[in-house]
């Protein structure tokens, strides 16, 4: 899907020409694994980095400069790929083909994100503080905002009982105590360490070829190859399975199972396990949804999502709290089911459709192939959509009760109400 070229030793751009639309994208990320000493530095850097620069040193002047690139736009971006964290900056921007003749406006995005990474507004060998300490609120709201989504408040608290012994548990913005320490010179120099040192992953989909994009930023971002290689993907990290009940004030449970299973995107079985999540809880056709929601009303939400990268599959429901016990049984009985074939020509076939049309999709936009392209490279899935949906369509039942027959309870969060 992506053209690779190395442009400097640890450093790749990855292109898709695309002449479909009126705008393309730009992203940059600097690639890291994930670690609890530097997960909300990373976080943090990309939207200091948008505040300022030494030519537009605030955000009135970031805006206009933006303008000027008819209406681009720029964005920080954080994002977890298995073991990795990626940070960088994305941007949007009209294609040249729309612009006014002897206008160049990927050029001149790629000035703008070059006086991003080498201009930044710094002031005693740091980041400007006002700068730091306005985005260091942001982002502690932002975590704070997901905590109060019991929802997700619960699935984080599931995946680090999950993965106590595994960086996949770290959240991915952070905490707020870690947050809330970071000082203007620290992240500096963080900053210019993984911007130096880190691998470089950057992203182009748009109508220039591929050999034009590479000269433009070799001659405009002034990148430096880098030694330092990621360590490889790894699997679910083996540790014992716990079973943790926590208490808060929710008017509703939230059950949280986590499954592990050999499988990963690497494994000959990988489609057949896209196909038995979403089969098992991941749409209204589903198992879980139909029989736990629906038929025996054990819960008002339920799904399932499947991590490829690391070979786990969890289950959220909210309930009632005095459906725990019932929902968990109905649940794992309905795994039961798939391990034993019980599954009708109708679930298979709505199963690969979804996933079919979720793959089609990813070719209506820009910023969808970058995304897909990114998470494929980072993670080491080399299909490209076309070839995905070829392999989704090839699964049989056989294969979605094998996948089944892997998938086992490792352990459980339930968040229920205070005592009366």
């Amino acid at each position: 899907m992506f053209e690779t070229i190395p442009l400097l030793p640890g450093v790749n751009l990855r292109c898709r020409r695309d002449t479909r639309f009126k705008h393309g994208c730009l992203s940059l990320h600097w690639v890291a694994a994930m670690h609890a000493d530097t997960t909300a530095m990373n976080a943090l850097i990309p939207s200091v980095l948008l505040r300022g620069t030494v030519p537009h040193p605030d955000l009135r002047a970031i805006t206009a400069r933006l303008d000027d690139l008819y209406g681009a736009a720029a964005s920080p971006m954080s994002r977890r790929v298995g073991d990795y964290q990626a940070s960088g900056l994305y941007l949007s921007f009209m294609d040249d083909r729309f612009a006014l003749p002897g206008d160049r406006v990927l050029e001149g995005t790629v000035d703008f994100l070059a006086e991003l990474l080498q201009s930044p507004l710094t002031e005693e060998a740091g980041f400007l503080p006002e700068y730091v300490q306005s985005e260091k609120k942001n982002l502690i709201s932002t975590i704070q905002a997901d905590r109060n989504d019991k929802r997700v408040y619960a699935m984080g608290r599931l995946l680090k009982i999950l993965c106590r012994e595994d960086s996949f548990g770290l959240p991915r913005l952070g905490e707020p105590e870690q947050v809330a320490a970071i000082a203007p010179d620290t992240l500096y120099r963080h900053f210019q360490q993984m911007l130096n040192a880190a691998p470089l992953e950057i992203f182009y989909v748009g109508s220039f070829e591929s050999a034009a994009v590479a000269d433009l930023l070799r001659g405009r971002l002034c990148l430096r190859g880098r030694e330092a290689k990621l360590p490889p993907q790894t699997g679910f990290h083996g540790c014992p399975g716990e079973d943790v009940t926590e208490t808060m004030e929710v008017t509703q449970g939230k059950l949280c199972m986590g499954f592990v299973t050999p499988i990963t995107l690497k494994s000959e079985l990988y489609p057949a396990m896209q196909v038995l999540n979403v089969l098992y809880g991941g749409g209204m056709t589903s198992k879980l949804f139909r029989n736990v929601r629906e038929k025996l009303s054990l819960c008002y939400s339920v799904g399932s999502s499947y991590y490829s990268s690391k070979g786990i599959l969890t289950v959220s429901a909210g309930i009632d709290f005095d459906k725990e016990t019932p929902a968990r049984r109905e649940i794992l009985g309905q795994l039961q089911l798939c391990r034993e074939g019980a599954i009708t020509q109708e679930e298979l076939a709505s199963a690969r459709e979804a996933l079919i049309s979720s793959l089609r999709s990813v070719t209506d936009s820009a910023g969808s192939m970058e995304s897909y392209g990114f998470i494929a490279a980072l993670s080491g899935n080399t299909a490209s959509p076309e070839e995905a949906i070829r392999a989704i369509r090839a699964v049989t039942l056989e294969q979605v009760v094998e996948a089944a027959k892997t998938v086992t309870l490792h352990s459980t969060y339930f968040l229920k109400g205070e005592p009366a």
